[in-house]
Formats: C-alpha cells, sequence, structure tokens
C-alpha cells in the first residue's frame, strides 16, 4: 500500500488495541512492524501519537501509513504440508460459521516475530486466505495453553473483538501457584507497567500516577490447596493487560510454578521440572444467535503433570467458580 489512508474505527470496534485493529486488516504486519510504526509517529489517532497498545474508540480517525507489502517469502496456503494442515484441524474445539476456537497447546505461539515460524496465525491458512481465513480477536502467552477464540468473517471478528474489549468475554484460567493466598479468594488491583526490552520485557507495579502505568484488574478464586506449598486457583481478567495474570499473581507473592520470568527463588526450586502451569479453561461469550457460547479447553499435558504432583482434580472444579462472588 503505497498511499496514506485515513480511516474510522468502527462502532463495533470501540475498545479494540490498535496493533489488534491493524492486523485484523492487513494479517501480513508483523506485532514488531506496528511497534515501529507506531513509535515513529507514522500512525496516528485523531491526529495524535499513540502506543501500539492504544484502545480505540469508535469513530475515532487512524491515519494509516504506506505500509510494509506482504514478503513474497511469507508462508501462502499451498506452502502448508498435509501434517500442519491436520494438525492446525486437530486443534478446533468448536466451530460454526462466524466462530472458530482452538485449543492452544503450551509452547506454540499465537503470532509469528524475528525468530518464530511457528505459530497460530500461520496454520490459519489451513482455512484459507482473504475472507475465508479466520482472524484473531485475542491472544494467550506462547507458553499458555487452552481456548483462543477467533473470529471466521470481518464482521464477525469485529463483534467477537468488541465483546472483549466491552468486557463481556468471561475469561476463567487455572493456574497452580506457589504458596496458599490468604484470604483464599478476592480481587487484585494492582497497575503495571512494562519494563526492560526484548525478551528481558516484563510487567511491574506500578503507581496509578505513573506514566505508563496501566490499571490492571484480576479477580481470583482458591480451587484447592496441597498444604502450604501450592494452590490451584481459578483466575479472571476484568482487564487485559500483558502477562497480567503472571505478574499479578507475582505481586501477590504466589507465583505460577513452572514460570521462567515471574518467579522467585522459593517457587523456581518448588517448580523443578513443570512448565508454566497456566490454562486457558473456559470463556463464555455472547452468542450471534442469542444465549451465551460457552468454550471450554481440557487440560493441558504440562497443567496434568502440576496436578499429578500435587493432588489435584479437575473434577472437583465448580463451571463458574467466580458465582459465588457476584
Amino acid at each position: 500500500m503505497a498511499e496514506v489512508l485515513n480511516l474510522t474505527v468502527e462502532t463495533a470496534e470501540d475498545g479494540v488495541r490498535l496493533d489488534r485493529w491493524f492486523r485484523r486488516r492487513w494479517p501480513h504486519l508483523t506485532n514488531v512492524q506496528i511497534q515501529k510504526l507506531a513509535r515513529s509517529g507514522q500512525i496516528r489517532v485523531d491526529g495524535a501519537r499513540v502506543r501500539a497498545e492504544t484502545r480505540l474508540a469508535a469513530g475515532a480517525t487512524v491515519r494509516v501509513p504506506p505500509l510494509p507489502v506482504a514478503s513474497a517469502a511469507a508462508p501462502q496456503p499451498s506452502d502448508l504440508s498435509s501434517q500442519e494442515r491436520a494438525f492446525a484441524k486437530g486443534l478446533v474445539l468448536y466451530e460454526d460459521d462466524e466462530v472458530l476456537a482452538l485449543n492452544k497447546p503450551a509452547g506454540l505461539a499465537v503470532q509469528g516475530g524475528t525468530k518464530t515460524s511457528r505459530h497460530i496465525d500461520r496454520l490459519l491458512s489451513a482455512w484459507g486466505e482473504g475472507p475465508e481465513r479466520p482472524r484473531l480477536v485475542h491472544r494467550l502467552d506462547r507458553d499458555t495453553s487452552g481456548v483462543l477464540v477467533l473470529g471466521k468473517t470481518p464482521a464477525a471478528a469485529a463483534r467477537l473483538a468488541g465483546a472483549f474489549a466491552r468486557r463481556r468475554a468471561a475469561k476463567t484460567y487455572w493456574a497452580i501457584v506457589a504458596g496458599a493466598p490468604k484470604p483464599g479468594g478476592g480481587v487484585i488491583e494492582i497497575p503495571l507497567a512494562k519494563q526492560g526490552f526484548g525478551d528481558r520485557e516484563m510487567m511491574a507495579p506500578a503507581l496509578a500516577k505513573d506514566l505508563f502505568a496501566e490499571p490492571a484488574e484480576t479477580e481470583f478464586v482458591t480451587l484447592s490447596r496441597a498444604g502450604p506449598a501450592a494452590a490451584w486457583l481459578a483466575l479472571r481478567p476484568v482487564t487485559g493487560r500483558t502477562h497480567q495474570l503472571r505478574a499479578h499473581t507475582l505481586a501477590i507473592g504466589h507465583p505460577i510454578l513452572g514460570d521462567p520470568k515471574y518467579r522467585t527463588p522459593a517457587s523456581t526450586e518448588l517448580s523443578g521440572d513443570l512448565k508454566l502451569q497456566l490454562h486457558a479453561r473456559r470463556i463464555v461469550l455472547p452468542s450471534a444467535a442469542g444465549g451465551d457460547l460457552v468454550l471450554e479447553a481440557p487440560i493441558s499435558p504440562q497443567l496434568q503433570a502440576g496436578f499429578e504432583r500435587f493432588g489435584f482434580d479437575e473434577n472437583e472444579a465448580p463451571d463458574d467458580p467466580f458465582s459465588a462472588r457476584r
């Protein structure tokens, strides 16, 4: 694209992050490219410089600069092997004309980068390209397993993204943490800000008045305890900050086991050979047909290893552990 465009944010896109807004329209763009365009001021919203993480308001005008063209070396549908296509289709938890839900494995990135060539976004070529290609509406960390929701049409993606942005998507994560939180349930309201760069980038607690601090809120409920050593928690992110659950549990002194970044010496020792004990168990979304669409992912082998070590039984968990809080 060689010309500058000024596009209006649609009503259904209210609250969507700027980087996601771009990727929805130009799937070939990488996160690094979008970040660079925003940092250099080439992307503007209502005439002002913005960060790639900025959430857009309906009616805002986005200045879209000339964009990099898709690389000739970018994977095309024919580049997917039959094994990759079968693998992608094998991840499906639910599919209809508008919604696609995948069971993302731990260790598989959602999007590519300079050192990542195998990722969910590439595998979406198994469904086709152009209008037929499903669109990401939210993300999971590379090492987090569980439910990942996509829209199968532009309109469906906008509607789903709007549900996430308006907090109408109820997400339940399961995690095993070091120690046993007291009280066993509550709300963590600690602003977070990015620190460091590249692979060293982390989210850290910050004062609300800090320039780059973002409000962050997480509900939690203890589902079971393994004595004082560890606890199985249900976590519900009310906001959607990067690494929010991992940073919040560390901030209250109960880091998620197996986390290579957000950890303490004690949690590292307790983790042993466990991988990240965080799983996107359940998402409840408003259905276009009315009522709720309930999407649930079976626990991953990584979380199963944690359950076996500490004696937790997934059948003991209620469908909605947060109902009592409401």
